[in-house]
């Protein structure tokens, strides 16, 4: 009879740590996918060492994207007509606003510390996802709340500075 009751919490423990390490590894997954969505744009903007930055005039806006004229800032940029940037909320035809050229391309991407907050959004979305599989999966409530209070100063700082 002892043998069953050893058998049955060895049981246990293995469906235990199996929840666990399956919602950690989903839990890791959702903050690399936001890392990851996150970092397409902020390489740009935070690192501008070398890269071409100026200032975009936006002419109009349609189909989630605005363009207008790009005025250089930095050594070794040239002005150009056509710029792409994408159409956010926070962008009204007519404005100008500070950007970092991606290489190769018409495509900008604001800068400064609107520019910043605005690329890991993606970064907070998923600090708020995985705040609850950290704590429904993981039963981590503390670093739940604290991953939940950094996605959402993180969304929300981004809201306030665009």
């Amino acid at each position: 009879m002892p043998s069953a009751v050893v058998s049955s919490q060895g049981a246990g423990a293995a469906l235990r740590f199996g929840r666990f390490a399956a919602m950690g590894v989903v839990a890791v997954l959702i903050l690399i996918a936001g890392v990851w969505a996150s970092w397409g744009s902020a390489q740009y903007v935070m690192l501008t060492k070398g890269r071409e930055r100026g200032t975009v005039e936006v002419a109009r806006c349609a189909d989630g994207a605005c363009s207008g004229a790009y005025a250089p800032v930095s050594a070794g940029s040239r002005a150009r007509e056509g710029v792409v940037l994408d159409d956010t909320v926070a962008v009204v035809e007519g404005e100008t606003y500070a950007v970092v050229m991606k290489p190769g391309g018409a495509e900008a991407v604001r800068s400064g510390p609107g520019g910043v907050l605005y690329a890991w959004v993606p970064l907070g979305g998923a600090l708020v996802l995985g705040s609850v599989v950290v704590a429904g999966g993981l039963r981590r409530t503390r670093v739940a709340w604290v991953m939940a209070g950094a996605g959402a100063g993180l969304l929300t700082a981004a809201f306030l500075a665009v």
